[in-house]
């Protein structure tokens, strides 16, 4: 007996649905038994599985985010402009871009969501650089490691709440 996908291999395997010939680089272990690909309805989960309207949502609440929380990140800023306040706000910006993205998405998670959720985040750091100073030349100059370091820190936990 042969397997029904892999002719040069031979095996005593079989689907306990229906009964196809499977040998074991075929096989997909499942709680009731030895299954084929077909049989096993291999999916991914419906955690992972984000639909368009759901992207578009999410760009859109996330860019609403980024605009709303880059103006409060510069008054708040110029008030205290200390780098510790700095990381913490980055850090606050972060958590409720990701949790405001993953609530429009419905709780769903994904690389296209942290994408997202990453762009929001830089959006966001532009917009409260704009606001601090409105020539681009002084934004440019403005820039700092520090800066990149609170932005990096705004990314990561707007990316690990999605």
């Amino acid at each position: 007996m042969r397997c029904a996908t892999h002719p040069g291999v031979e095996t005593n395997l079989s689907c306990g649905k229906c009964g196809k010939l499977i040998c074991p680089q075929c096989l997909v272990q499942t709680p009731v038994g030895a299954r084929c690909h077909e049989c096993a309805n291999l999916r991914c989960l419906p955690t992972y599985e984000v639909a368009l309207p759901q992207f578009l949502k999410a760009a859109g609440v996330g860019l609403g985010m980024a605009l709303a929380i880059g103006v409060v990140w510069g008054m708040l800023w110029q008030i205290l402009p200390f780098f510790y306040f700095n990381l913490l706000l980055a850090a606050g910006a972060g958590y409720a871009i990701g949790e405001v993205i993953s609530l429009s998405a419905n709780r769903k998670r994904g690389l296209g969501l942290q994408v997202i959720a990453g762009i929001s985040l830089i959006l966001c750091y532009l917009v409260s650089g704009i606001y601090l100073s409105p020539e681009i030349v002084a934004f440019a100059l403005h820039f700092s490691l520090y800066d990149l370091l609170a932005l990096g820190l705004g990314i990561f936990i707007a990316i690990t709440r999605l």
